[in-house]
């Protein structure tokens, strides 16, 4: 899987050197996989959205025609794929810091993004614990939010959401479990493709059930299919943020299976000294090979 990355990664490569627009169905269909899952493996292997990486080296790229001084500057818009000056120099500022006019006119410092590449790293003989379970229909049933993306660390809007959910609510979401992931999860839904820091998506405090949702609480149908169950234990919530990197660095490269749409679902206990135990499912589908 990492090569067939790579080559999509060297066809946005040639596109940017000739000033086309990103194509992602073409890069995906270059690493042999959905949209969907591109976006989502590259945001968790390089830790930037696909398109922010674009961008970035769009404007690496355009630095030496800016500072040779032979285009104006709408010329070197128009050369990197961008219609108007104006629109350029927004890009160039959000990525430089500085105007595309003010980097030609003072030298200022400017910034290089390097090429992206993936590989393998081999590091011991643990093995990975997971499991492939078939599911049937099945709904997400609790209260919901929308809260900002966070990668690494406590997310605050999360915690004060379910620091004040009521003691009722809780004790409904606990009752209304009836099959795998067993008791209360959290369920993250309805993310920003680029999967950025900060974005937005649907936090839920629910449980996954059979049953319809009782008055005040939301509900989310979900479509039967296969799911990715990676455990954990460690630190918290470092060790449980973390199955999202080991998924897509380390499982998806050595599995012919991809991500599908839809919510993704954490199990998490905690223990009395800070760790806890962790449960992550994410819906997949095998590759089309």
């Amino acid at each position: 899987m990492l090569d067939r990355l790579n080559a999509a990664l060297d066809l946005l490569e040639r596109d940017l050197t000739g000033g086309a627009p990103v194509d992602v169905t073409a890069l995906a269909r270059a690493a042999a996989t959905s949209e969907h899952h591109l976006r989502r493996t590259f945001s968790a292997l390089a830790g930037m959205p696909l398109g922010e990486y674009a961008r970035r080296r769009r404007m690496t790229l355009a630095v030496a025609d800016v500072l040779a001084g032979r285009l104006t500057l709408l010329d070197v818009a128009t050369r990197h794929g961008y219609g108007s000056a104006e629109a350029f120099n927004r890009a160039f500022r959000a990525v430089h810091g500085v105007s595309a006019g003010a980097a030609r006119r003072t030298g200022a410092p400017l910034v290089s993004q390097p090429r992206v590449s993936f590989h393998l790293r081999i590091e011991g003989s643990s093995s990975m614990r997971y499991r492939i379970v078939a599911k049937q229909p099945f709904r997400v049933v609790g209260a919901r939010t929308r809260v900002p993306l966070v990668h690494l660390g406590r997310n605050g809007a999360i915690e004060d959401f379910v620091r004040a959910l009521d003691p009722g609510v809780r004790e409904q979401v606990a009752a209304l479990s009836d099959q795998e992931p067993h008791g209360p999860v959290s369920v993250t839904d309805a993310l920003d493709g680029s999967r950025a820091e900060g974005t937005e998506l649907d936090y839920w405090y629910a449980a996954a059930t059979s049953r319809p949702a009782p008055p005040g609480l939301d509900q989310l149908e979900v479509p039967a299919g296969s799911w990715l169950v990676l455990t954990t234990t460690g630190p918290h919530p470092e060790a449980m943020q973390h199955l999202w990197r080991d998924a897509y660095g380390q499982w998806f490269p050595a599995n012919p299976w991809r991500t599908r749409p839809g919510p993704e679902l954490l199990r998490t206990e905690l223990h009395g000294d800070g760790t806890g135990d962790g449960e992550l499912w994410l819906p997949v589908e095998p590759e089309q090979r």
